[in-house]
Parts: structure tokens; C-alpha cells; sequence
């Protein structure tokens, strides 16, 4: 017999619940280990003993749900992370893609910015970026203000060197960006054709005919139904043979959609679309 759910887990439901009804914000499919670790650091931060005290503050409050959006989406990000993959984007999926006369591009889930930049870069260098519009895409406005600002914190950009220097960039990191408002400030021809919108993966529909879509470490905080869901998304936006890249603990094998994408580089996660 199954033990029932405990009193945090009720409450945690009906947390949930509560912002999917009021605000049309759906976290219902998250994974529940990383909900828990973020409500619980959500009820510290917001000063709350209960999930019902921090659910009554979401609903009551003015300001409480755009708090609680900000631990629900915690970024963790940082330019060319995973220096592999881009350093694959850049040699398996740009010589296909200037094969085309125009580009669309849908990064979801872009968080603060900087996969977005780091992409603009690979595409620039790649002799891309003039011909491609980009989309930008996730469900906290905050996290999309501080990307379309493009101020990053100036002691991260070491790190941000070597990982542009080891996915194959063909220039000096420095060039991108100027020290400006206590940050580093980048390049605002970068964004040029760059849209941030909000837009939720377990609520919105497709941006249709895109070529090239980059998800990287979204997945793995859903539920396998939404991860098909999520995964049909792309599937359905992307055109005939468009490709697909996703984190680097993120698979596609056990998804509904694992026959419509063939691997083109399994250990960097870039798929690419084999069927309508």
C-alpha cells in the first residue's frame, strides 16, 4: 500500500494549482525534487512558515507571485557553456544552415541572456547573423529584461573566454563586449535581430519553420509528459531537416519523438528532424 502524500506535498499541489489558475503560469509537469528545493527556498526568502502561508502571499500580495517567479526559474547559465557544443554547432549544423538564404532561430527557455549572445557570436563569426532572425524565449520577464540589457558581470568573463576560446571562436572575446554600468557590456549590433518574447513551453504553441532550435538544460527540470510535449513543440516548429540541440543531460531515447529525430552528434546533443 502507498504511503499518502505528506502535508508539504498537499500543499505544494495546491501551490501550483493556485498559480496555474490565477496567473496561467504551469508548473504542474516540473520534476518534483527540483519544485520542492526552490518553493523551499522561495517560503525562506518570502519569510514563510507554511506553502499556504506562501501560497495566501502569491494570491494576495501584489508583488508575491513576481517573487515567487524568480525562485520557481532559477537561472544557471553562463556564455558558451558546455564549449563542446557550441564548437559542434559551429562545425556540424553552420555549414548546413548557409545553405539557406534566411535563417529562423528559436532559443527557448534563453533565461538572463547569455546562450542568446553566445549563439549571436558562433553566428557572426560564421557569416550568419546578418541573414538570421532569432527568437528569444522564457516565461520570467525579469530574466528577459536583464537579457535584452546585455550587461553581464565583468568577474565571469574569464571563464567566458575559455569557454568561447574552446568552442572554436575565431577572434578575441574582448571585442564583444565594453565595461559599462559596473558590468561588461556587450555589443548591441549582436541583438539587432534578436526577439525576446514570453512564452511558456507547457502552455504556448509553436514559432513555425525554424531551422535551428537550441533548448539546453530546460528538459531535465519537467516531467516526462511534458518533455513530450515540450519535444513535440519542436518537432512541429522546426522545418524539414532543421536541427535541434539540448543540454548536455538532456535525451531524447525515451520520448515519443525519438524515431523523428536522427543524431548528429549524440554526445554534444544535436539532433536533427527526419520526419514531417
Amino acid at each position: 500500500m502507498s504511503q499518502p502524500p505528506s502535508d508539504f506535498d498537499i500543499e505544494l499541489r495546491m501551490l501550483v494549482e493556485a498559480v496555474y489558475l490565477k496567473y496561467n503560469y504551469d508548473f504542474r509537469d516540473y520534476t518534483g525534487a527540483s519544485q520542492k528545493r526552490r518553493v523551499l527556498v522561495a517560503m525562506r526568502e518570502m519569510e514563510c512558515e507554511t506553502v499556504s502561508e506562501l501560497q495566501s502571499k502569491v494570491l494576495h500580495e501584489p508583488n508575491g507571485f513576481a517573487q515567487l517567479l524568480q525562485y520557481l526559474t532559477i537561472p544557471v547559465t553562463e556564455m558558451f557553456r558546455d564549449p563542446e557544443y557550441f564548437l559542434a554547432v559551429r562545425e556540424q549544423v553552420a555549414p548546413f544552415l548557409k545553405t539557406y538564404p534566411s535563417l529562423k532561430i528559436w532559443v527557448a527557455g534563453c533565461s538572463t541572456g547569455e546562450e542568446v549572445y553566445s549563439l549571436a557570436i558562433l553566428l557572426k563569426e560564421e557569416g550568419l547573423l546578418e541573414r538570421s532572425i532569432i527568437y528569444a524565449t522564457d516565461i520570467n520577464p525579469e530574466s528577459l529584461e536583464a537579457a535584452r540589457r546585455g550587461v553581464f558581470p565583468l568577474d565571469r568573463m574569464r571563464l567566458y573566454t575559455e569557454n568561447y576560446q574552446k568552442s572554436g571562436g575565431k577572434g578575441a572575446f574582448s571585442d564583444y563586449y565594453t565595461a559599462a554600468y559596473g558590468g561588461a557590456l556587450f555589443e548591441r549590433s549582436l541583438m539587432e535581430n534578436v526577439t525576446f518574447a514570453d512564452h511558456s513551453l507547457s502552455t504556448d504553441s509553436v514559432f513555425s519553420e525554424t531551422h535551428f532550435v537550441s533548448c539546453r538544460n530546460v528538459l531535465i527540470y519537467f516531467n516526462r509528459r511534458l518533455q513530450d510535449r515540450v519535444l513535440g513543440l519542436f518537432h512541429d516548429s522546426l522545418c524539414h531537416r532543421g536541427f535541434l540541440g539540448l543540454g548536455s543531460k538532456e535525451s531524447i531515447d525515451f520520448s515519443s519523438y525519438a524515431e523523428r529525430f536522427e543524431s548528429l552528434a549524440r554526445r554534444e546533443r544535436l539532433f536533427r528532424k527526419v520526419s514531417p
